[in-house]
């Protein structure tokens, strides 16, 4: 049955009555199911080097599970249940759902949304063993840590920007979780890596984020995440 005037993909279940497409959604269906370090870079580093980061964009790689380390490095949650493991992560808008679910789909995980007592959504996916080698690496006890090594590609930053990234005119917030703080250095360091060293902004501050200023940055930043998804408005979007 059309949900809100809207029919599901083919073969897909539409969103149950408890949860409808937010007021604010794009015309894009959201299905409850989809299945499917290096030192600091300067900022005047050579044109050359910019040029050389695109490689590493989004659309350089097959979409992998390993890229949702890019919503862990930003507010996104990871839990683990026996073999298995689930990743939630809560958004404030609702285009940033169609784009997550989406996402996961991609990467064969099936996923659900639902509204939050402070107007905004939560999504996660299912418990799954294909999660569990992600939550082995990122968990010490129940504290999320990024693992030795994590570093951050295109189409992590991608999945990054399309949960917690906020355009700030003349920069661009990546939102980090609140009470993740083993967190904000080694991730400032990837970012940096990877030629977008930010600026860390505290909870005092409107964050904790990190913002990325800087034409060459926003370029460069514009480059690794690739084209804007189409649920997405062209504001929110570098």
């Amino acid at each position: 049955m059309p949900l809100n005037g809207l029919d599901g993909p083919s073969g897909a279940d539409p969103l149950p009555a408890l949860f409808p497409v937010p007021d604010t959604a794009p015309p894009d269906v959201v299905t409850r199911s989809t299945r499917g370090a290096a030192a600091a870079v300067r900022a005047e580093e050579p044109e050359e080097a910019g040029r050389q980061l695109v490689f590493f964009g989004a659309e350089t790689a097959d979409p992998s599970v390993a890229d949702l380390a890019g919503l862990l490095a930003g507010p996104a949650e990871v839990v683990r249940m026996g073999g298995t493991a689930r990743l939630s992560v809560v958004v404030d808008a609702a285009w940033r759902v169609h784009v997550l679910v989406s996402e996961l789909g991609q990467r064969g995980l099936s996923a659900t949304w639902e509204p939050t007592d402070d107007e905004r959504h939560a999504v996660r996916t299912s418990y799954t063993r294909t999660l569990k080698p992600l939550a082995v690496a990122w968990l010490d006890g129940v504290a999320k840590r990024p693992p030795a090594g994590f570093h951050l590609t295109g189409r992590r930053l991608r999945l990054w920007l399309a949960a917690a990234g906020v355009a700030e005119p003349p920069g661009f917030l990546l939102r980090l979780g609140a009470a993740d703080h083993h967190c904000w250095e080694p991730v400032g360091r990837a970012l940096a890596a990877v030629g977008l060293a930010g600026d860390l902004v505290g909870p005092d501050a409107g964050g904790p984020a990190y913002r990325i200023t800087g034409r060459r940055r926003l370029r460069r930043l514009a480059e690794l995440v690739g084209d804007r998804p189409a649920a997405a408005p062209p504001p929110s979007w570098p």
